[in-house]
């Protein structure tokens, strides 16, 4: 069985005309899932019967359903559990903003990066997403909410670029005009820093912002976090990192953790100030949240403030991330490899 969902408008096409269909029934069937966002044949009210009965033999539309939803009563954002057509979940989260709403979608069942202070990876990887089920997290929440997605960000559950080709069709998708057509500026994606795949994206000649997940400024301390670090030292990560943003991008962004007693000290932050000099950066200084199995605690507020003022003493553009939903887990580093019953 094929998924709709995750077909290009022209892969749409020919599966439409091997059906001996007219071409335009395509347009009008991608129209349906990505604009209108039907998720099934049935709402297809200006589709033949003929074709949907057709379709329904041969594909399905593999958009996931919203199986569990929580609602912080610190901020309105909005936590989901999705389920996929073979069962499997992944958490999605809704945000909204002055600048517009933003979602943060999942781009794996699991994660295998090993990221010491992050539940995502705790059970590992079950498995990569596809594009349509990516992109299904982004309809499944503007159906619920009835608001348009401004921003999207592919941070929750999973390491993106360990699932290179089903995110950059889900990126041309989303972007697309004939889908949601929302703009590559707007579209974020994190890595832990796979080098290689940093480089072959810089060749897809997408516009899309690339945020490092940093967590510490010196390889050492990196690979005792990160387990990634012991196959790519931080050099190669820059190296890769300068050379994506020097066809026309914006800034660098790295995404830092701070971890009480770890790597918020005054010699982190001298190192952290050695290693981006000179770049055009933006630090956004996470003080990381609770995950009951590591551990770690956050940064206060002060030595927070403190290590901000350091960097930008150095002239280094620093934010403190407002970390939104973590009264119910749907913060940074928080989501996981849930499943229906509440399990993890």
């Amino acid at each position: 069985m094929t998924d709709l969902a995750s077909m290009t408008l022209p892969e749409l096409t020919g599966l439409i005309t091997s059906l001996q269909e007219k071409p335009y029934r395509a347009r009008q069937i991608y129209e349906w899932i990505h604009k209108k966002l039907a998720v099934s044949f049935e709402e297809m009210t200006n589709i033949p019967g003929t074709l949907k009965k057709a379709l329904s033999e041969r594909a399905f539309i593999g958009v996931p359903d919203i199986c569990a939803l929580q609602v912080s009563a610190a901020d309105g954002t909005r936590k989901y559990l999705f389920r996929f057509p073979d069962g499997e979940c992944a958490e999605s989260v809704w945000m909204e903003y002055r600048h517009g709403h933003t979602v943060c979608i999942s781009s794996q069942v699991g994660c295998r990066m090993g990221c010491r202070f992050c539940a995502s990876t705790l059970l590992g990887l079950t498995r990569n997403l596809t594009a349509g089920e990516m992109l299904g997290q982004i309809y499944g929440i503007q159906r619920d909410t009835g608001i348009r997605v401004s921003n999207v960000v592919v941070m929750g559950t999973g390491e993106p670029l360990d699932n290179y080709d089903n995110l950059v069709r889900f990126i041309r998708m989303l972007s697309d005009q004939d889908g949601l057509n929302i703009s590559e500026r707007n579209i974020t994606v994190s890595t832990c820093g796979l080098a290689p795949q940093i480089r072959r994206l810089k060749d897809e000649k997408l516009m899309i912002n690339l945020a490092l997940s940093l967590h510490a400024p010196n390889d050492e301390l990196r690979k005792s976090l990160m387990p990634i670090a012991r196959r790519y030292a931080l050099s190669e990560v820059l190296d890769a990192l300068t050379d994506y943003y020097s066809e026309g991008r914006r800034r660098l962004t790295f995404e830092y953790s701070l971890i009480r007693g770890v790597n918020d000290t005054d010699r982190c932050a001298g190192e952290l100030c050695a290693l981006l000099k000179g770049l055009n950066c933006l630090v956004n200084l996470i003080p990381v949240n609770p995950v009951r199995e590591t551990g770690f605690c956050e940064t206060s507020r002060a030595d927070a403030a403190a290590f901000k003022k350091k960097l930008e003493n150095h002239g280094i553009h620093v934010t403190i991330r407002r970390e939104m939903g973590r009264d119910i887990d749907g913060a940074c580093g928080q989501l996981r490899k849930r499943h229906a019953d509440g399990a993890v």
